[in-house]
């Protein structure tokens, strides 16, 4: 990293985009592990930590350019961000969905199963007695807003938790 130390500038930027890599391959590698993932969050943490050693390194080597610790604080902050929108791009794993509607009429359920999707259907009464459909649906994430949407559509009153 010799020709670095001779351009401030670029080293921070380096520095930086090292942050933002390895705190971001650490959120994903969390929430695989979190999921199930050993083996693939085992490798990412491999990559996570060579890269947090590089940048760290670097800042500790040169602990007279404030700068960089500036540069390693924002890449961290940054990391974060772009990690968590790595992850709902990914969208990895199933979630829960539950689904109130006031209406038991519209049979939400029974059209959610007809078009393929795996439901529980509970009845249910609300605070007042009357009669509600408790939908409990299991759905991979990257799904789960395009089913929502769907449950809007079939009953506008429905209330949906994930």
């Amino acid at each position: 990293m010799g020709i670095l130390d001779d351009q401030p500038a670029l080293l921070a930027l380096v520095i930086f985009l090292a942050r933002i890599a390895d705190v971001s391959i650490g959120t994903l590698r969390t929430i695989l592990l979190v999921r199930g993932y050993r083996y693939t969050a085992a490798l990412l943490g491999f990559f996570e930590v060579i890269i947090w050693l590089v940048a760290a390194g670097q800042v500790l080597r040169h602990l007279d350019r404030w700068y960089l610790a500036v540069a390693y604080a924002g890449g961290f902050a940054m990391g974060n961000i772009v990690g968590s929108w790595l992850d709902a791009r990914l969208a990895i794993g199933l979630e829960l969905l539950r689904a109130v509607s006031p209406d038991p009429d519209t049979r939400v359920g029974t059209i959610l199963q007809e078009e393929g999707h795996d439901v529980t259907t509970i009845p249910g009464r609300d605070q007042r007695g009357r009669p509600v459909e408790v939908l409990l649906v299991v759905e991979r994430r990257r799904r789960v807003p395009g089913l929502i949407e769907r449950i809007h559509e079939l009953d506008p009153e429905a209330v949906c938790t994930v």
